[in-house]
């Protein structure tokens, strides 16, 4: 079993669900339908290949929430040239950074569409339009299952940031380790085709929370390059 592991990151981030007309909602985690979305943007895939919508649909995963972010709301009026104007509320996560893991048997295809996210052939985007990620996006194929991958990739939160944090990190899973409070959620993507999109229900769970590892750093060294010029000048005497 392998694991894609990515790291979604950005300024604003917009995950909804049973969004509908004027409000538009967000998930407080990244969904399978949006994450599914974003691979096959990655792959170059249009909006009716149910095929590779189908091999997509087999993979399981897992969410570790690595910064929660705040909720923003974007509310503002509209004036169409016709008609009354209408009040739209459309909400967002600001400054949010979850880590996503994505759980195969099927390494090459792992492997596939990390290449794709590295190089991909339309614009990717957290949710919607206005939510471009910020790099690094893909964190590598582990050689591990969703949970052990997810509770073994260093802590991604930004490091002003985590003096702040809790870092007992939220870990959401799909399937049989689904414990707990379970939620169903209807964001598994049936068909993204434009004149008949479909959404099917998925079963996600809460299960446990991991203790963040961050990554050991050296940190800034100020003077590192006053050394390497010294001692450049010495090889050269």
């Amino acid at each position: 079993m392998s694991t894609l592991l990515l790291r979604l990151a950005g300024p604003l981030q917009a995950w909804g669900t049973e969004s509908k007309f004027e409000t538009r909602r967000t998930e407080r985690e990244p969904t399978r339908s949006g994450v599914v979305g974003l691979l096959m943007a990655a792959l170059g895939c249009r909006r009716d290949d149910a095929q590779t919508l189908r091999q997509l649909d087999r993979l399981r995963m897992g969410v570790r929430v690595d910064q929660p972010g705040e909720l923003l709301r974007d509310y503002h009026t509209a004036h169409p040239a016709k008609g009354t104007g209408y009040i739209t509320n459309r909400y967002y996560l600001a400054d949010a950074v979850f880590v996503v893991g994505l759980e195969s048997e099927d390494t090459a295809l792992l492997q596939k569409l990390e290449q794709a996210l590295r190089a991909p052939a339309f614009p990717l985007f957290l949710g919607r339009r206005a939510c471009p990620p910020t790099l690094p996006l893909v964190l590598g194929v582990q050689e591990a299952g969703l949970r052990e991958a997810l509770q073994g990739e260093p802590w991604q939160a930004a490091p002003w940031r985590r003096k702040r944090l809790d870092p007992k990190l939220k870990l959401v899973l799909e399937g049989a380790e689904a414990q707990g409070t379970v939620r169903r959620l209807r964001d598994r993507p049936l068909s993204f085709d434009i004149t008949h999109r479909e959404y099917g229900y998925r079963y996600a769970a809460v299960c446990g929370w991991v203790e963040a590892a961050a990554e050991q750093s050296a940190g800034h060294d100020a003077m590192a390059e006053l050394r390497e010029e010294e001692q450049g000048v010495s090889e050269q005497d």
